[in-house]
């Protein structure tokens, strides 16, 4: 089982060890989610790009600004970074035979539509998806048939690494192991359930306030009469790397 990450750079380590094991596993359509709103995608990109040592890369973004500004500051790279087009470009044609893995930097619903063609026409190369933004709230107006895309294909992703901070709590996977919710305690994090799924909703509301109030016979979790969890110091260790990655 994975030790949950002390720093950012843990973290992104651990990510690149998930995804090597996941694709040596078979998996070709993979998600990578650091779930920090104060995170920038082009620093943890280029950290992460050591996952694909030894293989045809190319990386794509999802608008031409990103990808001209990762030419920039990457400079000579040995892949090719593209964006995906959002439509002015078949999608097909983004991608050569020579193209074994796919990275895709940090798509949002909106373009939900083009990174499931992406995803069908490589077949059976891998996609990796670099702290997707596909589950935003701020994306609830792009409409029912796009949701219900954005959710269809959403299933059809293995989440090979994640990492959420919650009030005093954490989310935590890093494959294989299984899905991980850890209390704040002090300076560190305990561990107090496992599941084989990504607890969300009631199950993680549930989760949360039995082990704030062990004692309580008060089943109604999520109706405002369980604890609140203290403020928490989110992840006090990662927060120099947060902001020297935001600057």
């Amino acid at each position: 089982m994975a030790e949950f990450p002390k720093t950012l750079e843990d973290a992104i380590a651990q990510s690149c060890e998930a995804t090597k094991a996941a694709l040596a596993d078979g998996y070709t359509r993979l998600c990578v989610e650091f779930v920090f709103p104060e995170l920038k995608a082009m620093p943890i990109a280029q950290q992460f790009l050591s996952t694909f040592e030894g293989m045809q890369l190319k990386v794509l973004f999802p608008d031409m600004g990103a990808a001209a500004l990762a030419r920039r500051d990457w400079g000579s790279v040995p892949f090719k970074i593209e964006d995906i087009g959002t439509g002015r470009t078949p999608i097909a044609d983004k991608i050569a035979p020579e193209d074994e893995v796919l990275l895709l930097v940090e798509p949002s619903a909106v373009e939900v539509g083009e990174v499931e063609k992406l995803c069908n026409a490589a077949g059976d190369r891998p996609v990796v998806l670099l702290l997707p933004r596909l589950e935003d709230a701020g994306t609830v107006g792009i409409g029912y048939t796009a949701r219900q895309l954005r959710d269809r294909f959403i299933k059809t992703l293995e989440s090979c690494y994640y990492i959420r901070p919650l009030e005093g709590a954490a989310v935590f996977r890093c494959y294989p192991s299984s899905w991980q919710v850890l209390l704040e305690k002090g300076d560190d994090y305990q561990l107090i359930s496992e599941t084989p799924k990504r607890p969300v909703g009631e199950e993680l509301d549930r989760i949360l306030f039995q082990a704030t109030a062990p004692n309580s016979t008060d089943t109604n979790v999520g109706t405002g009469d369980a604890p609140q969890l203290k403020k928490p110091g989110v992840f006090k260790s990662l927060q120099r790397f947060l902001r020297a990655l935001s600057s």
